[in-house]
């Protein structure tokens, strides 16, 4: 054992290696944000169903779940908690009575609001050590990797 080396770091090895690094700042993120939303009395989840209704469009519960990548099972469990807090209404579609049409309410959309502050706090915190064009030049990376790997990443030009 080298005693030049504090006890509590990680193998170099690993601190080399930028998957592992994703991967250990992915897990942080992921529990702060679950737990800074718990305290709201909401889930990212809830976050990602109201944003996704708030571009229009992608109304259905089908896409919804589709798009999210949400099991269709456990997103009704989602919608209905939205749906009880009226954020979200929900009315069978007039063409296709099989199909469910979901829609942001006023209060859906000021509660997204709050999602938006609350997302940036977290963003902010998470990335002080980034100036904002470190922030920038990250993001961009970041998007690059992921729309090599799943097209849902891709941005469509408004």
């Amino acid at each position: 054992m080298n005693p030049e080396i504090p006890t509590n770091c990680l193998p170099a090895e690993l601190v080399a290696r930028p998957g592992f690094l994703l991967g250990r700042l992915g897990i942080a993120l992921k529990t702060q944000t679950m737990g800074e939303f718990e305290r709201e009395g909401f889930n990212p989840y809830q976050y990602s169903v109201l944003a996704l209704l708030d571009e229009g469009a992608r109304e259905t519960q089908a896409t919804i779940a589709k798009t999210l990548q949400f099991d269709p099972s456990q997103l009704v469990s989602l919608l209905d908690g939205l749906e009880e807090r009226g954020l979200i209404e929900r009315r069978r579609d007039p063409n296709d009575r099989r199909r469910q049409m979901v829609s942001l309410t006023p209060a859906g959309k000021k509660q997204l609001s709050v999602f938006r502050k609350l997302v940036q706090r977290i963003e902010d915190e998470f990335l002080a050590p980034l100036d904002d064009e470190q922030r920038a030049q990250l993001h961009e990376l970041l998007l690059r990797v992921a729309t090599a790997r799943d097209s849902r990443f891709v941005v469509p030009v408004a």
